[in-house]
């Protein structure tokens, strides 16, 4: 990390302060203001060409699927602005929403954009997130003993919530939180809520698994471990099995003899087919009962948004997120769901223009991690990114993973020019 050039010495220091940054609740805002820097300095550099100097020079033009990602979220902020004005939002509502936009969704298009055309090279966000990891390690003892010793929950929240956003916890600091269905606690190191922190756990060990290092993926590899488990989260643990261990499976497609084996298998169903359907359907009932009263608020938010969607706004949505009932536990409708959430809020105009890039960005990463080790990374990162949208809002939590989006656009660029 001596050798840095000046773009990704900014990178680099901006993850490694991931913690200081929470200890004093603006990881928020870094996030954002992040993406339109390194989003404005890629432009400036497509603008100026060879007048740059050399190590700071565009990698190459801007892949397709990159520019997917940009006319996607362009036609959102569009949608956003349509159902604002079918519902007679108001122009405070509608600013006050783009503003939003610009902080999440933004973001999707702005740091794969980035990493497509800035000269970054992976490594440096792969060594920058296993430094991440020791801050973890370093402060898990007092974390994990809090709740044990009498320290409080919330340490403060910081005066940077004035600049808005989604809620006082994303400018909060905590220790631990207390699960108020079995009131015991719960770890979310440094994001909003548990169930994120568990997948930034996987994030974190999908880097860790590409560290040469053996010491610095050890230490990773650990931290993401320790996300994983201490939040307690059901998803996480789904994405620790399945986002690390199917990249490294797609070489087998090329291979006769895995063909010959999964041929085999698929014949042995018709003795153990019944069996197994019925192992899958308790291991599926064990899942969802884990945490009875989430799965039926998430259930019953989903069902209030399909209905409401149908029945009042189909294409262009409501524009916001709205108010839940007891019954949700005063949830907003539209929220703790990605495609449910597009659905209610941008209608099936907003949920095309997530759809067409991140199938586009899957097929790219399946194609290559079949092909090479470089693709291993990448899928498992969309891996990760398409199961937090069936458990959370992509686009709120899109300032926490930004390493990944950077590392897409970065892979995009690697691809198209091994193919010109």
């Amino acid at each position: 990390m001596t050798d840095l050039n000046p773009v990704e010495r900014m990178v680099y220091r901006t993850l490694v302060w991931t913690w200081p940054f929470y200890a004093i609740g603006a990881l928020y805002v870094v996030g954002p203001v992040l993406a339109w820097s390194l989003g404005g300095l890629a432009v400036l550099i497509l603008y100026l060409g060879d007048a740059v100097r050399d190590d700071l020079r565009a990698t190459g033009p801007v892949p397709v699927v990159v520019w997917l990602w940009i006319i996607g979220m362009a036609v959102m902020l569009i949608a956003l602005w349509v159902g604002h004005l079918n519902w007679s939002l108001g122009l405070k509502q509608t600013i006050k929403s783009s503003i939003g936009w610009a902080k999440g969704w933004a973001l999707l298009a702005l740091f794969p954009f980035a990493g497509a055309v800035l000269p970054i090279r992976r490594g440096v966000l792969v060594r920058g997130q296993c430094v991440v990891g020791l801050g973890t390690l370093i402060l898990a003892p007092l974390m994990l003993a809090a709740p044990h010793i009498g320290l409080p929950e919330r340490i403060f929240t910081s005066p940077l919530k004035a600049i808005g956003g989604p809620g006082p916890e994303y400018f909060s600091v905590f220790m631990f939180t207390w699960d108020p269905a079995s009131w015991t606690p719960r770890w979310q190191f440094y994001a909003p809520w548990s169930p994120f922190a568990a997948l930034l756990g996987v994030v974190q060990v999908l880097f860790a698994l590409e560290d040469p290092d053996r010491r610095w993926r050890r230490i990773g590899i650990a931290a993401g471990l320790l996300m994983i488990f201490a939040s307690k989260s059901r998803m996480g643990l789904v994405g620790l099995a399945a986002c690390t261990v199917a990249p490294r499976m797609m070489p087998l497609i090329l291979r006769g003899w895995a063909w010959r084996v999964l041929s085999g298998l698929t014949a042995s169903l018709a003795i153990s087919g019944a069996a197994l359907a019925a192992a899958a359907k308790d291991a599926v009932s064990a899942f969802k009962g884990a945490r009875a009263d989430s799965t039926r608020v998430r259930e019953t938010l989903q069902r209030i948004a399909t209905e409401r969607w149908r029945a009042e706004a189909v294409w262009f949505g409501h524009g916001t997120v709205q108010p839940g009932s007891h019954a949700v536990e005063y949830m907003p409708i539209g929220s703790h769901h990605t495609w449910y959430g597009l659905l209610f809020v941008k209608g099936l105009v907003g949920f095309g223009a997530l759809l067409v890039p991140l199938v586009w960005q899957t097929l790219l990463t399946l194609r290559d991690a079949t092909c090479s080790p470089r693709g291993r990374l990448p899928m498992g990162l969309m891996m990760t990114i398409i199961l937090l949208t069936f458990g959370e809002n992509l686009e709120i939590e899109a300032y926490l993973l930004w390493p990944a989006l950077l590392l897409l656009g970065i892979h995009a660029q690697e691809m198209q020019s091994s193919e010109i």
